[in-house]
């Protein structure tokens, strides 16, 4: 196994374990890697060692330098000291096209497509076939991006938009891309941050069978299951230093965790609140399609209740038919005993559900959710100033910006910092705080810790559990079943746009969970959404 890169440096190791490979060698070694930005060192002295037949996971809180780290040997950034070793030899990457013509295939978590592109002039993006008349071979571009889709189980077509898909479609794309390219070494930076658990499976199959032909995957993510179930090794960073390389085969999460940040696996999760008060928002024979059966659902006051389900199957549908983005066949919804018409109007319902005090935080913050150029300051003060009548004089809310940051515990300079600038963790506390702001009752959430470290996501389960304790309602959806299960109080499981199963959280399991989203146990009944 690999132990530090100074102890892997050009040699071969037998791997017999994990691997499969029988033998392994080393194809990349960073040494010594420093980088600063403005004087503030992200890389200090980082060394790491990636070997053929072989998954590494790369681990830190945001802001630890995993991201930094891999842009080097990507070719984004360039070193400010240290080597960079491929197959024992010193290389030097100027460019991320270098980085490519070496073998290093990178997806980046940020994703890159281009929207007004389609899919297969993204995957083609800067090498582009060409026909015997020096024009751009498109039949070819759309076979060969078709048969790559193919591959990871896509049936999307290659000449499609990129803005008309969604976002665990831009993912896969990604992914594909990603896969398509003959490297020999593949890194993956929060590959499935928009997948759900069925989507992931199909992934680790394509990485077992990169990792079975002798590529070297790096594996960035803050998924403990993803991380146990597909990598043989784990390299931990933090605020820019190496903690350590360690074989997983001789780890456990919670000593994961507490190798990242110190804590305990249980400890990320608030206690459960206590007995829930009266309805806040009330569902009643809501159908999201016609051929969808009817279903009723309660939030009540004081709860977490969360929307679980394979992708697809309707859970952000009806989410979205709340705030107008998406028109339902029928249904009758309530806020606080005041009924909400259906269809909800697509131009002003996230305003006009704030106006009833309900928020919505949407699945991506960075096209849906926050204005990434403006300031935490003017970020937190939309919600305020879209209470405010048109005609209303400006209002500054300096204290209660300066009273948000701090109770959300923002990192930032300050409030006039770009919240582009933010790491992803406190980009979702300020979306949050836009909302808590304003003084809202009910929070609609997707994907509350997408893209989030662990230390981040404690700190987001307790500001949504406080908010629940102090009489707000929180809806969630995510992909996390385990996320879904330590935070929620009650979990309802949606499969073929209708609430199949309700239960406690407290006794909820993966198994139990999946078992209802794949619709094992035949369709919901009506009102409550239990099974017959």
């Amino acid at each position: 196994m690999v132990a530090r890169a100074a102890d892997t440096r050009a040699r071969a190791t037998e791997f017999p374990e994990r691997s499969g490979a029988c033998f392994v060698k080393t194809l990349v070694e960073m040494s010594d890697i420093r980088k600063a930005f403005a004087g503030t060192a992200a890389l200090k002295g980082v060394s790491i060692g990636l070997q053929s037949g072989s998954v590494h996971a790369l681990m830190g809180e945001n802001g630890a330098g995993k991201s930094t780290l891999m842009k080097i040997l990507a070719g984004v950034h360039q070193p400010d000291s240290g080597a960079i070793l491929l197959d024992g030899r010193q290389v030097a990457f100027h460019r991320p096209k270098d980085a490519l013509e070496a073998g290093i295939s990178t997806v980046f978590q940020e994703l890159s497509l281009l929207p007004n592109l389609t899919i297969a002039e993204n995957m083609f993006l800067g090498r582009e076939p060409t026909t015997a008349f020096g024009g751009v071979d498109h039949r070819r571009m759309r076979r060969e991006a078709g048969k790559a889709l193919a591959e990871l189980g896509l049936t999307l077509d290659p000449g499609t938009l990129v803005s008309m898909l969604s976002i665990a479609e831009r993912q896969f794309v990604e992914i594909a891309h990603g896969i398509m390219t003959d490297a020999s070494v593949f890194i993956l930076d929060e590959p499935t941050a928009a997948l759900n658990a069925a989507d992931v499976e199909v992934l680790n199959r394509h990485i077992r069978r990169l990792k079975d032909e002798g590529k070297a995957v790096v594996y960035i993510s803050h998924r403990m299951d993803e991380i146990f179930a597909i990598c043989d090794t784990v390299t931990v960073l933090k605020d820019g230093e190496l903690v350590g390389t360690r074989s997983l085969a001789e780890m456990t999460p919670a000593a994961l965790i507490a190798m990242m940040v110190g804590r305990e696996l249980a400890d990320l999760f608030p206690q459960r609140g206590d007995a829930p008060g009266p309805a806040m928002l009330s569902v009643e024979d809501f159908r999201i399609t016609e051929r969808s059966k009817p279903f009723s659902l309660e939030l009540r006051r004081g709860e977490i209740v969360a929307l679980a389900g394979l992708e697809g199957q309707g859970q952000q549908r009806f989410m979205r038919s709340l705030v107008g983005q998406y028109h339902p066949f029928a249904g009758r919804v309530a806020i606080k005993g005041k009924s909400l018409p259906l269809p909800v109007s697509p131009g002003g319902g996230v305003r006009r559900l704030q106006a009833m005090g309900v928020g919505f935080v949407p699945e991506d913050r960075k096209e849906d959710g926050l204005f990434l150029g403006l300031s935490v300051a003017h970020n937190i003060a939309a919600a305020l100033h879209s209470k405010r009548s048109e005609l209303a004089l400006a209002a500054g809310y300096q204290r209660q910006i300066a009273d948000t940051m701090s109770s959300l515990a923002v990192k930032a300079s300050g409030p006039g910092a770009a919240v582009g600038t933010l790491s992803g963790g406190n980009q979702q506390k300020v979306l949050l705080g836009r909302y808590l702001a304003a003084d809202i009752d009910i929070l609609l959430v997707e994907e509350p810790t997408r893209g989030v470290d662990i230390g981040a996501k404690s700190e987001i389960y307790r500001l949504l559990r406080d908010f629940a304790k102090k009489g707000g309602a929180v809806l969630v959806l995510s992909r996390e079943t385990v996320e879904l299960i330590g935070l929620c109080d009650r979990i309802c499981v949606v499969h073929n746009d209708t609430i199949v199963k309700q239960m406690p959280a407290a006794d909820a399991t993966e198994h139990n969970i999946l078992d209802a989203a794949l619709g094992a146990n035949g369709e919901a009944s009506g009102a409550g959404g239990e099974r017959r």
